[in-house]
């Protein structure tokens, strides 16, 4: 049939209609659809977001609520197996006497040591095993993922990458990293003779190779000889043998500015720092004199020097601190005033000065006002990071005028326990500016048999909510980034 060619096109616009209301109808349906998708994704997004908030409390502070330290089983060598620690800090900001040693009334929760005559610890509080049986949640078979990344394996982008708030800072950086108390003695001894003496590093390497420096607290003497410490409820005292694979594991440089340092007396703290001399491994903190203990250790990575200064606000006895004619440990009692002018004068020597310091309450999850105050009097003096440790716990991180406080990053290796949380454990990254800016990543682990084992997943998210939680004006998000609350 023939068609005019007006008809035609009335026809055509009729078509064309019909398959732009179609067209219209199909485009309103997936605008729909994708709305639809949008909500629920905010709403299973929050929904996460708040499980993350309301974590049950054993998996918030551990299953257990025992704070007493374990009993222990002194060794005629020195090498006692106890699990937890009862040294206290002196509450009230002056250096213990010479005589006695320093009492606020608190328990520890250190590891190994003497005991009292009895066999049983001093405060007369319930003892723990020396030795757990593999923790269940830690995973013996992952491989642990390169240290620039997230261990938490989750918060991902849309396109699968990992997303932070906290870029980098920008300019030429280094990066630091740090772990909290290493015990190279008693139970750990026992297990790096029986498995090796880089079994307690080896399901964290590349987190402690990988970065520019890498530092740590030191818990112990490394001597050969030495007389133990006299009415100290914990002595420790480690080999000469373990030295090799610590500074193998990535070690750069270590503190010794803690209450352990002098287990051994005098001897074994001039054989501590001659050993790790002749292992060529940067030591601070404690020397033959005060001007020993308290002289910066500086070193360099791509242009940017860094100087480590480590100081101890816990110390048994007087007798202990550094002084011009007394070898020792360079501590922060009072005013802090010789560990004030030691910052003053690093910050003259390098561009960045970390301040790894000893102090706090032993398991207790948040600082003391003390930390707090000390923290930014350091900070004042020229600090750009302070690296606490002590409580054997994690404790969360605090800024300062733009500059980071991580107040304790508890155990890094160390006797087992039976109190959950001094498992927790980890390495803090600081990729630091020459100016001082520092970004911080907390890759979160867990200690199976004086082992950190990286986590992921769930468990990862669950320490970095806590962590999160126990901070003071800053937040952790799921990929471990600290940022300051706005």
């Amino acid at each position: 049939m023939h068609v005019s060619r007006s008809e035609s096109h009335k026809q055509d616009k009729q078509r064309k209609s019909r398959r732009m209301k179609r067209l219209l109808i199909a485009n309103i349906s997936m605008l729909a659809i994708i709305g639809v998708l949008v909500a629920v994704f905010y709403l299973t997004d929050d929904g996460n977001k708040k499980g993350l908030d309301s974590l049950p409390d054993d998996q918030e502070q551990g299953t257990t609520t025992d704070n007493g330290p374990a009993a222990d089983d002194p060794g005629g060598d020195g090498r006692n197996i106890g699990a937890e620690d009862a040294d206290a800090i002196d509450g009230t900001g002056e250096p213990p006497s010479d005589a006695n040693a320093s009492q606020d009334g608190t328990a520890g929760a250190d590891g190994g040591g003497a005991g009292d005559a009895n066999g049983e610890p001093a405060n007369g509080e319930a003892a723990a095993p020396a030795e757990e049986a593999p923790s269940s949640d830690s995973d013996e078979t992952s491989s642990p993922p390169s240290a620039g990344e997230s261990g938490s394996g989750s918060s991902a982008g849309d396109d699968g990458a990992a997303t932070n708030d906290s870029p980098e800072p920008s300019g030429k950086t280094i990066r630091l990293s740090f772990v909290g108390d290493i015990l190279l003695a008693a139970n750990v001894q026992a297990l790096m003779e029986k498995n090796g003496y880089d079994y307690p590093y080896a399901k964290s390497l590349p987190y402690l190779q990988e970065p520019d420096l890498t530092a740590g607290n030191l818990e112990n003497p490394i001597t050969k000889r030495g007389t133990p410490a006299q009415d100290k409820q914990f002595v420790f005292k480690g080999t000469p043998d373990s030295l090799p694979a610590l500074k193998e594991a990535g070690f750069d440089v270590v503190s010794l500015a803690n209450n352990h340092t002098l287990d051994q007396g005098v001897e074994g703290l001039l054989d501590t720092i001659g050993f790790l001399d002749e292992m060529g491994l940067p030591n601070m903190g404690g020397g033959s004199d005060d001007r020993e203990a308290y002289e910066p250790v500086i070193l360099e990575a791509d242009g940017i020097k860094v100087a480590y200064v480590g100081l101890s606000r816990v110390l048994p006895v007087g007798s202990w601190k550094a002084a011009p004619d007394r070898a020792g440990v360079a501590e922060a009692y009072g005013d802090a005033k010789q560990g004030i002018e030691a910052i003053k004068a690093a910050k003259a020597k390098a561009d960045l000065v970390v301040v790894m310091v000893h102090w706090g309450i032993e398991k207790a999850d948040k600082p003391q006002e003390y930390q707090k105050q000390l923290g930014r009097n350091f900070i004042d003096a020229g600090a750009d990071l302070i690296i606490g440790s002590h409580p054997h716990v994690l404790q969360g991180f605090e800024t300062y005028k733009g500059k980071w406080i991580a107040y304790s990053l508890g155990n890094y290796i160390f006797n087992m326990t039976k109190t959950e949380k001094t498992k927790d454990t980890g390495v803090l990254d600081a990729v630091c500016t020459a100016s001082g800016s520092c970004q911080l990543q907390f890759h979160p682990m867990r200690s199976n048999q004086s082992q950190p084992v990286p986590l992921e997943g769930e468990q990862a998210e669950a320490l970095l909510a806590r962590l999160s939680d126990i901070s003071l004006g800053a937040t952790v998000d799921s990929q471990g980034y600290v940022n300051a609350k706005e």
